[in-house]
């Protein structure tokens, strides 16, 4: 009998690689989408293009627990991967009170949902390298402790913590993902590995002159998506429930990111790329570095992808976007 997996998030880049890797594994896969994204399927399933006809899709929010318990009910879930939340870091600074109420309240009806009705149903939250914030150690692993420095960053700390609580309390299987920054040609356009990656694609093309970016010396581990839901599937495959570092061990600055993603394409990134202040962080994070050798030694799991892989497929997908779309 095949197993019953519930993405929240499936519509964006971890939720995609997640439900294709699992269809792969013979699980039969379902997914919690907004309304609107049911209405206007080109615009807000594209990265589930490919795959569409083999999930189930349900229309549900994060902030109405009723919609979510309807859901958890009717498909009862072996496995609830929890990767829905607002995630871009500098939008949680201008909206604290929907980034709060979408990443707290969506993970406790969640979490509540499934303690009331199943409580063997496995349980994965999608933490963040975001929860150490201003960081005084080397490296961040599963003991280190937290000091996050955004609103996103502080939500997803609660989340966290009452992932770790329900574990404790409920003894369900509940788990923590504590995710290192992870990129692919399926990322937002809000975040800056993709505004550099689609940037320098248009700027090939003679569509756009510079490259406005915040501080290019905030540094950050970066990772291929694709390799990181595999660690997300590994974490509820565990007997015991423990939460887990993922990341790459390597660290390269937003200046190096852009010098990689410009020299890909035969270009100097100085002469394209200028300093905008109004991008900088009100409480920036300068630099955050993944130890994962928990997950390394009990998952088995360790990153195939270099970030000069990952730098050039984004590259070539923009080019190919941009070539498509807009040239």
């Amino acid at each position: 009998m095949k197993k019953v997996a519930l993405i929240t998030g499936i519509t964006g880049q971890d939720g995609s690689y997640l439900a294709e890797l699992l269809l792969k594994k013979r699980y039969k896969v379902h997914g919690i989408v907004r309304r609107a994204a049911l209405e206007f399927e080109e615009h807000r399933l594209w990265r589930l293009r490919k795959i569409k006809n083999d999930l189930n899709l349900h229309a549900a929010s994060l902030e109405s627990y009723a919609s979510l318990f309807k859901v958890v009910e009717k498909i009862n879930p072996d496995e609830v991967y929890h990767l829905a939340s607002q995630s871009y870091v500098t939008n949680s600074f201008d909206d604290e009170f929907s980034t709060f109420n979408t990443n707290i309240n969506g993970t406790h009806y969640i979490l509540s949902a499934v303690k009331e009705l199943n409580k063997k149903t496995k349980f994965y939250f999608a933490g963040s390298s975001e929860m150490f914030g201003k960081t005084d150690k080397a490296t961040q692993n599963e003991n280190t402790p937290f000091h996050p420095r955004s609103t996103y960053g502080i939500s997803k700390v609660t989340g966290y913590h009452l992932t770790r609580n329900y574990r404790e309390a409920f003894n369900i299987h509940a788990s923590s993902g504590i995710l290192f920054n992870h990129e692919s040609p399926r990322r937002g356009f809000e975040f800056v590995t993709r505004k550099i990656s689609y940037g320098v694609a248009r700027i090939k093309k003679g569509l756009q002159k510079k490259l406005k970016l915040g501080n290019l010396n905030a540094k950050r581990d970066w990772g291929h998506a694709a390799d990181y839901v595999k660690a997300i599937w590994l974490i509820l495959q565990q007997k015991k429930p423990e939460d887990y570092v993922v990341g790459t061990g390597t660290e390269h600055s937003v200046e190096v990111f852009a010098k990689k993603a410009f020299k890909h394409v035969g270009l100097n990134y100085k002469d394209y790329v200028e300093i905008d202040k109004s991008l900088i962080r009100p409480s920036e994070v300068n630099a955050l570095l993944a130890n994962y050798s928990k997950a390394k030694k009990k998952l088995g799991w360790k990153p195939v992808i270099t970030v000069d892989h990952l730098i050039e497929e984004m590259v070539e997908s923009d080019l190919e976007f941009v070539t498509n779309y807009e040239y």
